[in-house]
């Protein structure tokens, strides 16, 4: 991404799309690929796969991107209703020797391809609960799709019951990842300059290893953690990219992997 200001949009200047890298058709074909867009299929790429795929769906999507938010057509927090509403997934199906990796936006395919596998496999149920993303890499999807942020109450508050869902107990530690999320945000909120503020990244990097206990993310866990967000944002709406918006995200990857003919 660009650290400079946005430049104005030119007249007659286009946004690229999404019908104009995927072989999408409908509503979504028109729709700008926008930057939030990217973190999401970014995130679902790193949760399933174990990193972002070079020349693939995320990548595509990254670039273009980021040229429409240079140009000015979109801003770097925008999040379609393709993306936001009807998600985005990355799914892998085990045949011998291989797997067949599936990624989708809005229901529709915007990448399919093989990678080797070693020959002695697993069955799917196993592979597939393998796959299925827990509480602490979603909350270290944050670091990385909303790193840099400068962490608010709303975003302390999100982490906590995040915590509260992984481990099944109101008692939060004192050196778990919400301790040290409330403990930020108390100190930002006495700080002026949002350079000076300690940021997600800097809490979430490592949050897995800061729970005390984890879980395979469901979407009650996703709805808990969305509504306390939108509670303590004075806005009342979530940050895209944010804590709720990457469990939320989990949730739905989850659902696809573990019930993949639903």
């Amino acid at each position: 991404m660009s650290q400079g200001q946005p430049r104005r949009p030119q007249p007659g200047q286009e946004p690229i799309k999404y019908g104009d890298v995927f072989p999408v058709v409908g509503s979504l074909a028109d729709k700008p690929v926008a930057p939030q867009d990217a973190a999401l299929m970014q995130f679902a790429e790193s949760a399933v796969l174990g990193q972002t795929q070079k020349g693939g769906p995320a990548a595509t999507m990254q670039s273009a991107a980021t040229r429409n938010e240079r140009a000015g057509l979109v801003g770097h927090t925008d999040l379609t209703d393709a993306a936001g509403d009807e998600g985005v997934t990355v799914t892998e199906t085990d045949v011998p020797g291989r797997r067949i990796i599936t990624e989708s936006v809005a229901g529709q395919v915007v990448g399919e391809y093989v990678q080797p596998r070693p020959v002695s496999q697993m069955n799917p149920i196993v592979t597939a609960r393998q796959a299925a993303i827990t509480i602490g890499e979603a909350l270290e999807a944050t670091a990385q799709s909303a790193g840099n942020k400068a962490l608010q109450q709303s975003d302390a508050a999100a982490i906590q019951a995040a915590e509260v869902r992984a481990t099944g107990s109101n008692i939060i530690s004192p050196i778990g990842v919400a301790a040290a999320a409330q403990s930020a945000a108390s100190t930002n909120a006495g700080l002026t300059r949002d350079e000076d503020k300690i940021k997600l990244n800097d809490v979430l990097a490592n949050a897995t290893a800061r729970l005390p206990a984890d879980k395979v993310v469901t979407r009650q866990d996703a709805e808990g953690v969305m509504s306390v967000e939108l509670r303590n944002n004075p806005n009342m709406v979530i940050h895209p990219g944010g804590v709720a918006a990457s469990v939320a995200a989990a949730a739905r990857l989850n659902e696809n992997v573990m019930n993949p003919n639903q």
